[in-house]
């Protein structure tokens, strides 16, 4: 809005306000339908249900949800809602939320969801949707165990991974943003060897206000200028109601079972354990590199809790790969999966890379072209910019492991985001990051 604003710009305002103020807000936040599938003990595998005259086809998607956070992240609003997008896109879509954490699951770590919920729920929709191979996203700490997971599980039907936000290299986070609040509370009440751990194990789990005080910690530049941000976009229906459904994001955060909130503190935070790659589990090690199936990687340009170096520290350790992507796209630590912006950026990109392994691919592989080397091809129905995409990924961004990146490549990409050297988005702190 303009210092002097435009007739029109205050009768919308008015507009916005009146609505505000008699009907609650200007977001529309029903939930998309959705059908219980299977459930366990914090696992609930959701199928979100085809909307009318859309015809259901294709690999399925699952969004693993991370710890503390709500489901909602995948379905913030109509209009700025992942599943809504990729359910009138006609993808068969799922989703995995773990329900509210009790006292009673404060001895449970993060073996429980390695090992049982996030494969569990795999199998579960792939068995759903026809025993196809899954597309498997996941956000934030969702995003980490989904690799740890699929290094883990070898014979899981995945058809690609998509890791959204995932930090690997914790000393890349300044101050451990989200964290630190509670590790420094841990710390007073325990005291001494394992104080994290044992507080939070008495307490039942990290309570939600403290999750939620954290997150907003995160973002704390943007919680003190909320006001004059609201202020001065008075007339902007969709940026109100974006803000309406950020609000509501956050105070629906969920609590960490204690012992799982203790090893993310032990092995994520103080030993920095994913930066090598591998991953003490019982009575195995997990090894990131022996991952095989697809790996599309998001950082967020403006991402507070999970930095662009952060979250790029994993494509060098996925060197089984067949094909490792990364992107930079707009936005912070929510705003990168479900802003405004991810509408024509983030989503764009996930549907290209489904479309690029779906298994309703045609070969069109040269002969001789065999094993983990050989890449599903697209369909006709595949779209342009995907097919664009293709043709232009020798000399971006995108990054088949074991090859090295030629320093030529570099040269020719270096103002480009992610993989595709013909896109262009409107953040200019991104392309400076991409470099």
């Amino acid at each position: 809005m303009d210092r002097i604003p435009k007739p029109d710009q205050v009768v919308s305002a008015a507009s916005n306000v009146a609505q505000k103020v008699l009907y609650g807000g200007l977001a529309d936040l029903r939930p998309m339908p959705r059908t219980l599938i299977d459930e366990g003990e914090l696992r609930e595998v959701y199928h979100y249900r085809p909307v009318a005259k859309v015809k259901e086809q294709g690999d399925p998607v699952l969004l693993v949800t991370p710890l503390a956070a709500p489901s909602i992240c995948y379905d913030l609003r109509r209009g700025c809602s992942v599943a809504e997008h990729l359910v009138t896109s006609g993808r068969p879509t799922y989703l995995v939320e773990y329900g509210e954490v009790s006292f009673k699951n404060r001895n449970l770590g993060m073996e429980h969801w390695i090992e049982e919920v996030v494969p569990t729920a795999i199998r579960e929709v792939s068995a759903h949707a026809g025993g196809r191979p899954v597309h498997v996203v996941g956000w934030s700490l969702g995003g980490i165990f989904s690799l740890l997971t699929t290094a883990d599980g070898p014979d899981l039907p995945i058809a690609s991974l998509t890791v959204v936000g995932s930090p690997f290299d914790v000393s890349l986070v300044p101050l451990v943003a989200p964290l630190r609040p509670l590790l420094n509370l841990g710390l007073t009440l325990g005291g001494g060897k394992g104080a994290i751990t044992r507080t939070y194990q008495l307490m039942g789990g990290a309570p939600k206000p403290l999750v939620k005080w954290a997150f907003q910690l995160s973002s704390f530049q943007k919680l003190v200028t909320k006001p004059l941000a609201v202020a001065t976009h008075l007339d902007d229906a969709d940026f109100l109601a974006q803000i309406e459904a950020v609000d509501r994001f956050t105070a629906n955060m969920i609590a960490y079972p204690g012992r799982t909130f203790g090893q993310l503190y032990h092995r994520f935070v103080k030993a920095n354990a994913l930066k090598g790659g591998t991953f003490e589990l019982d009575d195995r090690t997990i090894d990131i590199g022996s991952i095989e199936v697809p790996v599309l990687v998001f950082a967020g340009a403006t991402d507070g809790i999970a930095p662009v170096a952060a979250v790029k520290a994993v494509t060098p350790l996925l060197k089984g790969s067949r094909e490792v992507r990364f992107e930079i796209v707009p936005g912070g630590h929510l705003g990168m999966l479900t802003g405004r912006a991810a509408r024509g950026t983030t989503w764009t990109v996930l549907d290209e890379w489904i479309d690029q392994w779906s298994t309703d691919a045609q070969a069109e592989e040269p002969a001789g072209t065999t094993g983990a080397a050989k890449r599903p091809a697209k369909t006709a129905a595949t779209s342009k910019a995907a097919k664009a995409a293709k043709a232009k990924a020798a000399g971006g961004r995108s990054t088949k492991a074991p090859a090295p990146r030629k320093p030529a490549d570099e040269a020719a990409s270096k103002d480009a985001i992610g993989a595709n050297p013909s896109r262009r988005y409107s953040s200019q702190g991104s392309r400076s990051l991409a470099r």
